[in-house]
């Protein structure tokens, strides 16, 4: 994004204004203020020194105690760098259908983060998130917003790209900030595949196209350069030399298999003959209802707050607690003692079911 002003004054004012244009009365003064205090715990850096230590934006303004050997490691990835980024890359998420009719889905293998969750119907649906470092050619198809997604994309101030949406998500985006890129107003940044599919299941976007869009964003937002908070990372080593299998029922024909191979050390997620790979999965469970009166069955996720999960690693089922604090605050999962769990290097999918009795444990050879 158009990098107006990296002080930390410019970015508290930039978040405090959207805060208060969106909660708007002197009664949510301590909304505003916690808004701010989650706005500067963002400003936390990315770098990684032999498992976590603060990085500020600024490189000229990071700390590194002489005696301990640095690593460097992409935000969002986790991946080794061989510098330091000058900048938080710009984060993209996209919605994209689930539903059998859009198979095979375009770009979903590239994200370096894909949250699923229901929608009505029972239909799962992904917010997936790419980079402004990333080259996509194809995107999609890409479909409505929901509430809950919103939650999940405010966590890297991401440029939100839909089709419409629920009456309840247009209405959130257009008093929480989010920083919205609607195909039914901004098409310049959409196509359609007239050519293999049919509508709804016809809009596409790529990431070429997405990056067009910060200048028109940063104009509409005046946001500035992006801040957000990032997971521990580090590199992933085997624990087991069998193909566990761990099988979601989500039902309607939309079950899942992570299916663990030894020889990558990574996780391969098979859905109606489509595979995709992940270095970390975690199922979640939180509060999943259906939105009283609403005759499509549209859901409620509860996105803040916390929850039981398993985490996907290594080989091994790690049991524990997802964190959210607010919209803005990153999920984060700890272990049964409390300690945050590091996250490996590379991609990273997070289901969301109303319940880990959904999970079946299969042993492989």
């Amino acid at each position: 994004m158009a990098k107006k002003s990296s002080s930390v004054f410019r970015r508290v004012h930039d978040r405090a204004l959207r805060l208060w244009k969106r909660e708007g009365t002197p009664k949510n003064l301590f909304i505003l203020a916690g808004g701010i205090f989650v706005l500067t715990g963002t400003l936390s850096a990315f770098m990684t020194i032999s498992g976590s230590v603060s990085y500020n934006r600024d490189p000229q303004d990071r700390v590194i105690p002489s005696s301990i050997a640095v690593v460097l490691r992409h935000p969002l990835t986790g991946e080794i760098l061989s510098a330091p980024l000058a900048n938080l890359p710009q984060v993209f998420g996209v919605m994209v259908e689930n539903s059998a009719d859009a198979w095979p889905l375009s770009g979903i293998d590239q994200a370096f983060l894909v949250i699923e969750a229901p929608v009505e119907g029972n239909i799962p649906r992904f917010i997936a998130f790419f980079s402004d470092g990333q080259t996509v050619a194809k995107i999609g198809p890409v479909r409505s917003a929901r509430p809950y997604y919103l939650d999940w994309n405010a966590e890297f101030q991401g440029i939100y790209g839909h089709v419409g949406g629920s009456p309840e998500a247009l209405a959130d985006i257009a008093t929480n900030g989010t920083l919205d890129l609607n195909q039914f107003f901004q098409s310049e940044y959409y196509y359609r595949d007239e050519l293999t599919r049919y509508a709804p299941h016809n809009v596409y976007t790529r990431t070429d196209d997405l990056k067009k869009s910060i200048s028109e964003i940063d104009e509409k937002y005046s946001v500035g350069s992006p801040s957000y908070d990032v997971w521990i990372f580090a590199d992933g080593a085997s624990k087991s030399s069998t193909a566990d299998t761990t099988h979601i029922a989500w039902g309607n024909g939309y079950d899942i298999d992570w299916t663990y191979d030894p020889s990558t050390n990574a996780y391969h997620r098979t859905q109606g003959g489509n595979i995709y790979v992940a270095n970390n999965v975690v199922i979640i469970a939180t509060d999943i209802g259906t939105i009283p009166g609403d005759d499509k069955g549209r859901r409620t996720v509860r996105t803040i707050g916390e929850g039981s999960m398993t985490l996907l690693q290594n080989g091994v089922s790690i049991s524990g607690t997802w964190k959210k604090a607010s919209p803005f605050a990153r999920t984060r999962f700890y272990d049964e003692q409390g300690k945050e769990i590091t996250m490996n290097a590379g991609k990273t999918w997070i289901e969301v079911v109303d319940s880990l009795d959904r999970l079946r444990a299969e042993k492989g050879e």
